[in-house]
């Protein structure tokens, strides 16, 4: 009886996920390119991205903020991360991410901050009347900062909200915006191997860029006197954020007491994009070390013309993490992690992190 509860639950807060999903269109590649904020698309954590992402039913602990933030609701003290993503080597841009999970008491659920910057580097300032020589040099900048709470409601589902605020800017123009996530999980099995898990992402209102870069001085038609000067302003066109539907699920083999091999699949629905199938393989050698690896496909992709792909990864996404425990029975410890994207063109993406459980 208490199984057939926990289910009903289970898909009676899935359904509410779903609810908004009657004005999504899905998948419809007619619309690519008319959203913006696409740095929501982008894993900045090591080591779920190792997998391609794919963990949305199983990623537990802070890293779970990009894929499903219910699985933030499995941490079980603290926990620290430090990322650093080279995105498209070669392009120039950088994403640098810290994030720190926290278990609120016994029952308190967990409570969730993340940062993620993503830096441009210098471009050169020019005009369309002044081309040539180089009037400065400015840095875009794109800054996300989520806070999220997840929570047990059983022994076998998992929730949680995630806040995110969306900055993009360069020197004199800003857009800003608020999103929300949500997400799911649910485990089951005698040792808790099967999970499941769907998650609502990127739900929030049109953004548009403002700022002193969108006006110009003009004068009064038929004065010529500088006293009749005024402002004008531009206004710029609204976008909308890449809202995505994610469903998972997970098995994880267990071979004794010292080996897991999970094998997890993933669906992803995006509103503006294709969308994407994901299987993952991971294997874990106790809390010492995991490797793990992924194919994410795409209707187009593998298209000769780059254009006619929509995306830049070839599919093959591969990881690892070494971990020091300090505390095997706590399961606290040290983690270093490491995954590359593959790319065509560009060099991959490469992201390495630095995990403490304390």
């Amino acid at each position: 009886m208490k199984n057939i509860y926990s289910c009903f639950i289970a898909i009676f807060l899935m359904g509410l996920i779903l609810l908004p999903l009657d004005q999504v269109k899905a998948g419809n590649k007619d619309r690519s390119g008319q959203a913006g904020a696409s740095e929501l698309l982008i894993n900045p954590w090591a080591r779920s991205s190792g997998w391609g992402s794919v963990g949305t039913s199983c990623t537990q602990g802070l890293e779970a903020i990009y894929t499903n933030v219910a699985g933030t609701g499995f941490t079980k003290g603290t926990e620290l991360i430090f990322s650093y993503t080279n995105w498209l080597k070669g392009s120039g841009v950088n994403i640098m991410s810290f994030g720190l999970s926290q278990k609120l008491g016994t029952n308190g659920g967990v409570l969730t901050a993340a940062v993620m910057s993503m830096s441009f580097g210098e471009i050169d300032i020019t005009t369309t009347s002044s081309p040539e020589p180089v009037q400065g040099t400015f840095k875009p900048n794109y800054l996300n900062i989520n806070l999220a709470y997840a929570k047990a409601f059983s022994n076998s589902i998992y929730g949680g909200l995630n806040v995110k605020l969306i900055t993009e800017s360069i020197s004199d123009a800003t857009a800003t915006a608020i999103a929300l996530d949500a997400g799911i999980q649910y485990v089951t099995g005698d040792k808790e191997q099967i999970k499941f898990g769907i998650a609502l992402k990127n739900v929030g209102p049109t953004m548009r860029f403002t700022g002193d870069g969108l006006s110009f001085r003009g004068i009064i038609p038929g004065h010529g006197n500088d006293n009749d000067q005024f402002t004008v302003e531009q206004r710029s066109a609204r976008y909308e954020l890449p809202a995505t539907l994610r469903i998972g699920a997970s098995y994880d083999f267990l071979i004794g007491e010292m080996h897991r091999i999970t094998l997890a699949g993933n669906f992803t629905s995006n509103s503006f994009t294709k969308d994407q199938f994901t299987l993952g393989l991971e294997y874990a050698l106790k809390y010492y070390l995991q490797i793990r690896a992924g194919y994410t496909y795409q209707d187009g992709m593998f298209n000769t013309n780059v254009e006619d792909r929509g995306t830049v990864y070839n599919g093959l996404n591969a990881g690892f993490t070494v971990s020091v425990p300090f505390n095997k029975e706590k399961e606290t410890g040290i983690g270093i992690d490491y995954s590359y994207r593959a790319t065509n063109p560009f060099s991959g993406t490469h992201s390495i992190g630095l995990k403490l459980n304390f």
